[in-house]
């Protein structure tokens, strides 16, 4: 499968999903993302920026340590429920080695998708 594919599967999930490196960096956002992002919270060009560049200095710390746990074995790590009543977790994304590659946001309102791209 190309990454042209991929990147169709990964549109069809209604949850937003926000991958970054392990230096921080956005590498992808798929539809809901966008239209999270892009469409309701005014942002542009994400991809390639630091995320870190996008939150407050006590946030940025806590991205770090949960990164910190990712690289030191954890699978996910349960960030916080939002005033959107929106379940965040960070998940780490690894090769067949085991080698982490990077990370993700995941967004789950009530069990549902936080946003419908229909």
């Amino acid at each position: 499968m190309d990454a042209q594919n991929y990147e169709a599967l990964l549109d069809t999930i209604h949850n937003p999903i926000v991958f970054v490196d392990n230096d921080h960096v956005i590498r992808y956002l798929n539809k809901a993302a966008k239209i999270r992002y892009y469409e309701k919270r005014g942002y542009s060009n994400l991809i390639g920026k630091s995320l870190l560049e996008c939150h407050n200095p006590l946030s940025r710390e806590q991205i770090r340590l949960i990164h910190q746990r990712l690289l030191a074995g954890e699978v996910e790590v349960f960030l916080k429920v939002n005033p959107d009543k929106e379940k965040i977790t960070i998940v780490a994304v690894r090769n067949v080695d085991g080698q982490m590659l990077g990370y993700y946001e995941r967004i789950e309102k009530n069990g549902e998708a936080a946003i419908s791209v229909e």
